[in-house]
């Protein structure tokens, strides 16, 4: 259902949605606003994804407005909720856009959800933002690939094999890699992207292997790669899952000698714990963390632990950030004009917590990946790393 936000509907979903609810924000009458609306799952399985997506959103309206606003107008804020499924998604954006009048979708969480709305907000000439969603597939399709009116402020799995592989050839000198990948659309893809990039650096896969959801006994795959040469395990997996493979690395030896490198969840406590020694030197990229030694990475956390009383995640960061992103173009277009404000975006460079922003022509935002190393039993950020992504023709 599409809200307006107000107090009474904030306090409402305060209750509802487990504390995640948000803060009032004041907002201008409706002749003198601009419009954006949130897409994001504020119910089902994904809501606490939804209710982090919305704090984010509502606190970078809530700086902007108390500035200001944009060019003389205030940002009138709406949500809708997708439930994380497509046909919610797309009944949510044409809500946004056909009751309530938005001209700026921010959206989905979910990368289903936000393919199944580019041609809903293609169809309106409604900008739609995505801060949260990794699949390709929407990017290789905005653009000069066909849907103008879709940008992402978010790296792709594309970006993050190609940082990681970079990372890995080029800071730690691999070139002789193993797969231990997840058996899903996201493990394969991600090594399907690896592989694109890897003879660039003259790095080569030796082996390669894939795991079900709910396995538990890597050894027989984990000898055939202690015995194969392998440099670095390739992993895009399970975050429960990674514990059980770095402690059965140390039962076979390859601990301190066969380095992790991908994603799933090294840098935790937890997993780090299971297995110090495996896990030690393990290399890991992310879109942003709370513990990026950046200034205004660090005024972000504090307000929004001074207002939430709770430390942001990804999805409150990302979101934050991309309201921020929109409100520059609004200013440096000079107007809200949909079709400038477009424009605008397509050439902007834009100062982010972790570095500039710019877009390319299939209006995939350049921005960095922030590289973590596990040293000494603790992560450690390597810096912020920028790729260029290799597109096929269209």
């Amino acid at each position: 259902m599409t809200r307006r936000i107000t107090r009474r509907f904030l306090l409402i979903s305060a209750a509802a949605i487990s504390a995640f609810g948000a803060q009032p924000i004041a907002h201008a009458s409706a002749a003198d606003s601009i419009k954006v609306g949130v897409v994001a799952p504020m119910s089902g399985p994904n809501a606490r994804y939804g209710a982090f997506s919305m704090r984010g959103a509502e606190l970078a309206v809530k700086d902007i407005n108390d500035a200001g606003g944009i060019n003389g107008q205030k940002i009138e804020l709406f949500n809708a909720d997708s439930q994380g499924t497509p046909v919610e998604g797309v009944s949510a954006t044409r809500r946004l856009i056909d009751q309530d009048g938005v001209s700026f979708v921010i959206g989905d969480v979910s990368s289903s959800v936000t393919l199944a709305m580019q041609p809903v907000a293609e169809d309106a000439e409604v900008l739609l933002l995505n801060a949260a969603s990794s699949n390709p597939k929407i990017t290789y399709q905005a653009g000069v690939g066909g849907f103008k009116w879709t940008f992402r402020n978010y790296p792709t799995d594309e970006n993050r094999a190609l940082v990681v592989a970079k990372y890995a050839a080029e800071q730690r000198g691999f070139t002789k890699f193993a797969v231990l990948s997840v058996d899903s659309d996201y493990g394969r893809s991600a090594i399907t992207f690896t592989k694109k990039y890897l003879p660039d650096f003259k790095g080569e896969i030796l082996s390669e292997d894939y795991y079900k959801e709910g396995e538990v006994d890597f050894r027989s795959v984990l000898a055939k790669i202690r015995d194969n040469g392998a440099q670095a395990i390739i992993l895009y997996g399970l975050a429960d899952t990674t514990p059980i493979i770095a402690r059965q690395m140390l039962e076979l030896g390859l601990a301190g000698k066969v380095t992790l490198i991908g994603n799933g969840e090294f840098n935790t406590e937890k997993t780090i714990k299971s297995a110090p020694k495996a896990m030690e030197g393990a290399v890991e990229a992310a879109a942003w963390l709370p513990q990026y030694d950046s200034p205004a990475s660090k005024a972000f956390v504090e307000k929004f632990n001074a207002t939430y009383k709770e430390a942001p995640n990804n999805h409150a960061y990302v979101h934050w950030d991309t309201v921020n992103l929109l409100a520059q173009a609004i200013k440096e277009a000079g107007t809200s004009d949909k079709e400038k404000v477009r424009e605008a975006l397509s050439k902007i460079k834009y100062t982010s917590p972790v570095g500039e922003v710019t877009f390319d022509d299939h209006n995939q935002a350049r921005l960095p990946m922030i590289l973590l190393q596990i040293e000494d039993g603790k992560p450690s950020i390597k810096g912020a790393y920028t790729a260029e992504i290799q597109y096929p023709a269209n």
